[in-house]
């Protein structure tokens, strides 16, 4: 007798006699009592929402193929979402911090600054230049 039901009566349940051989059986393989797998079986079917009248796939191997094509579409999604957003995202936050880098190094053509000549001043300069010729 189960420790837990020990205070509890019992109670009558017409099967057939078929039925209550293969339950005992079953009961036997399990090395539980009878109240106990019932309650066990009874348990099993409210925990996962089952029917017994549900179709069960016969074998693991469909299950996890299932589950394998549910994992093969996740990967396709995340494998969608890093080409069309985190790259090109990555290669715009790159193309901003690699034109820092290049804005510090020195430009290829750099414009000469005059002194503030008078007028007079750039004339002499050019008559000297010319001197020469």
């Amino acid at each position: 007798m189960d420790k837990s039901f020990k205070n509890e009566g019992f109670s009558n349940i017409k099967i057939k006699n078929s039925i209550a051989i293969k339950f005992r059986s079953f009961a036997l393989k399990n090395k539980e009592s009878n109240s106990m797998t019932l309650d066990q079986m009874l348990e099993f079917f409210e925990k996962h929402q089952l029917s017994p009248n549900d179709k069960i796939p016969n074998h693991l191997i469909q299950v996890e193929k299932q589950i394998l094509k549910r994992i093969n579409a996740v990967i396709a999604i995340l494998k969608d979402i890093e080409k069309t957003q985190t790259k090109p995202t990555l290669g715009m936050l790159q193309a901003l911090f690699t034109a820092d880098e290049k804005e510090n190094k020195s430009p290829m053509f750099v414009e000469k600054k005059r002194s503030q000549r008078t007028l007079e001043e750039e004339l002499k300069l050019w008559e000297k230049s010319n001197e020469f010729e």
